[in-house]
């Protein structure tokens, strides 16, 4: 019986175009209210993740930076993994040599050097507040929660994803979408979030379905008794899922609830 349900925000409940359609909004309440805990993974930050939930009606906890936080509804830290500070500085490096944008966020803040087209787009509706510095050596990286590469160039962004992790293997380097590189802690994923959770609140493993549909999903998806991957999910996650089920834009993760959590599917 699955008594945990763990969903990613972009391209799975969520998309600039319709935003949070009414069925999942419904779904999710449904679901807290046969008192199944509603948990939200995302790569965004506290903030930014608690306004999701506002817009749900739920109070849940959340499993932010890709797992490097993990907060209760009310903002209590529950789980902290922060990035390595020397590596962070090497990375900065890196990416101005290519001219990648770089997105950090030190103690669920986030900072920038370039207060470009790429930020703006970046917030686009999140109601993400963001500040601008002369340079990230003004910064005190001892609470670094994550760091976030963006390019359009794809190329740009395959290239730099492979170079960090064959030159830091000791990080945690993913890409969560066509356009972004996330950097973090080893430890710092969506997988070891719901471990965290699910031993807090009693569960198993086997007890939890998650849902998403980007690369930084699949530790999820693989740690989760029942991983789904939506129907506009990259390759790589429905390879590594149980069920493949609709896209976002067809209401997926209410299909995916129905069948694995409202039909009493037996883990």
């Amino acid at each position: 019986m699955i008594k945990m349900v763990v969903t990613d925000i972009d391209g799975t409940i969520y998309t600039p175009d319709t935003g949070i359609t009414n069925k999942v909004k419904d779904c999710i309440n449904k679901l807290a209210q046969d008192g199944i805990k509603v948990v939200i993974a995302t790569g965004r930050g506290y903030s930014s993740a608690r306004k999701v939930a506002e817009k749900l009606g739920i109070k849940c906890p959340f499993i932010c930076y890709q797992g490097g936080l993990v907060n209760s509804y009310e903002g209590e830290i529950l789980d902290v993994k922060y990035l390595n500070p020397d590596i962070a500085n090497k990375i900065i490096t890196d990416c101005k040599k290519r001219n990648i944008h770089l997105n950090v966020y030190v103690e669920d803040k986030l900072y920038v050097e370039d207060d470009d087209d790429y930020i703006k787009d970046y917030i686009g509706d999140k109601g993400i507040d963001y500040f601008k510095v002369n340079s990230f050596n003004e910064l005190d990286f001892s609470k670094l929660n994550k760091m976030l590469a963006i390019n359009y160039d794809t190329k740009k962004i395959d290239n730099l994803t492979d170079y960090l992790k064959e030159k830091y293997p000791e990080i945690y380097t993913v890409k969560s979408t066509d356009y972004f590189c996330e950097i973090a802690n080893k430890e710092a994923t969506k997988g070891n979030g719901i471990k965290f959770l699910a031993n807090k609140y009693g569960f198993t493993t086997n007890e939890v379905m998650a849902i998403g549909d980007q690369n930084n999903d699949i530790e999820m998806v693989e740690t989760a008794g029942i991983g789904v991957a939506m129907g506009n999910g990259t390759d790589i996650i429905k390879s590594k899922a149980n069920y493949i089920t609709d896209t976002v834009q067809n209401d997926g993760f209410v299909k995916a609830v129905e069948k694995f959590v409202w039909s009493k599917f037996d883990v």
